[in-house]
């Protein structure tokens, strides 16, 4: 049956006037009106040309100017580096040892972060609940809130004392369990000790207080937010038992009268965390390790390092980047088994900027002399407020990479460099050259 102008605004006027008509009464009616017009074929949208909203990196279109500055910058120190710039079209308009596969730092967070915006939205917040279970024993589970504090551990304690349903004797001794992953997954297994010990290298647990630092690394943090809440409760004028279990993996299917433990347990107090944009910022504009690794954990749906970085790999292969080189072995980038070319980070940085969520993700970056890791840098230069990057530091590591607006649009950049000397000058040059270098005068 085809449907003219003429009848879908007769039927629009009529519903203007009319009650409500039933699905017979309207299909009747369309069949009287329509009967009497020429069939004309509905319009359809032409498919999509891709299902992929990322152009491949285009090779060939090289800016010959800014390519023979990029050459000079680096000069005798050429293999310790890996560069690209692509413009908004995905032209790669300068590129030194683009496909050489270096370890990033924390430049790995743009991936990371990356991969949780578009897995978990905007609107994200990481949850730590207290619930009771049916047998009403509480137990508390969290997801690595990274701001959980003191506070928080008392409004547990509130509520735990405040519902008595968990209580067993006449004492009101609560019984509470504490849900949490295993000591050997608290790191990825090739951190440097050295780091464990720092406040950057702090465990990723899912039950932490302060991120699990407090001026150094908590070595025990399991431990301390038992003791924290046993004291609470007790504070408070209550008594406890409290028990460690292994955190439950989300599909657990343990059956009770057609639904699972899970499903029958009641929420009595929830703490969530920052909203999305401000934890994807404490990652990348002040480059936070613990965060980065708990957004890895959640996009994945794995609190397995392993497993969760394979799952950040098949998602860098479904957006259309090109991979090859890549190697995802943690969510911050203090892993010195990451490796990312500048080819790869320059090509998600384009595919991000055309992302529906876009804005939160060039936001979540430092900007140069202005804010985060980039604040003392290029302050009063051309680059000041004109470039939102991601830098990353270990040692004989430096990596900057971002979005940097010139007169001719945005350019994306990656810069890494694996042992390369005075590596932060060299990178200044190479900013200011693509600036200079756009539009490029041998298009014009």
């Amino acid at each position: 049956m085809t449907i003219t102008q003429g009848s879908i605004a007769a039927i629009l006027l009529t519903s203007l006037a009319a009650p409500a008509w039933g699905e017979s009464e309207l299909s009747a009616y369309l069949s009287e009106t329509t009967d009497q017009q020429p069939r004309i074929p509905l319009l359809a949208p032409p498919p999509p040309s891709s299902n992929q909203a990322l152009p491949l990196l285009q090779k060939g279109k090289t800016c010959k100017p800014l390519q023979t500055a990029l050459s000079r910058h680096v000069g005798s120190s050429n293999r310790a580096w890996s560069i690209s710039v692509v413009d908004p079209t995905g032209s790669l308009i300068g590129d030194v040892n683009g496909s050489r596969s270096l370890v990033p730092a924390s430049n790995q967070k743009l991936i990371t972060t990356a991969f949780a915006l578009d897995r978990l939205g905007a609107d994200f917040r990481l949850k730590t609940r207290l619930l009771r279970r049916p047998d009403g024993v509480m137990e508390i589970e969290g997801q690595g809130d990274p701001d959980l504090g003191l506070a928080g551990v008392q409004r547990f304690a509130m509520a735990a004392l405040g519902h008595g349903g968990a209580r067993t004797n006449p004492a009101g001794t609560v019984q509470l369990m504490l849900r949490e992953e295993p000591r050997q997954r608290w790191w990825p297994t090739d951190w440097h000790p050295a780091d464990r010990a720092e406040a950057y290298g702090a465990p990723i647990t899912r039950l932490a207080l302060t991120s699990n630092a407090l001026g150094r690394a908590i070595s025990n943090p399991s431990a301390r937010f038992q003791t924290l809440m046993q004291r609470e409760i007790e504070r408070q004028g209550g008594q406890v038992r409290m028990q460690m279990l292994k955190a439950e993996e989300p599909n657990a299917t343990r059956f009770k009268h057609g639904q699972s433990d899970r499903q029958r347990r009641v929420v009595l107090h929830e703490e969530t965390s920052a909203p999305m944009h401000a934890l994807l910022s404490l990652a990348n504009t002040e480059s936070h390790n613990f965060t980065a690794e708990v957004l890895l954990r959640q996009a994945a749906d794995r609190w397995d390092v392993k497993q969760a970085s394979h799952q950040a790999m098949r998602w860098m292969r479904s957006q259309n980047l090109p991979v090859s080189g890549l190697t995802i072995a943690d969510g911050s980038g203090l892993s010195r088994g990451n490796r990312v070319t500048s080819r790869t980070l320059a090509a998600l940085l384009l595919r991000m900027n055309q992302h529906p969520l876009s804005a939160y993700y060039t936001a979540s970056m430092a900007i140069a002399g202005q804010r985060g890791t980039l604040r003392n840098y290029f302050r009063g230069s051309s680059l000041e407020g004109r470039f939102h990057g991601k830098t990353g530091t270990l040692t004989g590591v430096r990596s900057v990479s971002g979005i940097l607006q010139t007169n001719d649009g945005p350019r994306f950049v990656s810069m890494i460099s694996n042992g390369a000397p005075n590596p932060n000058s060299t990178i200044g040059r190479i900013l200011r050259s693509v600036q200079s270098f756009s539009p490029c005068p041998s298009s014009i």
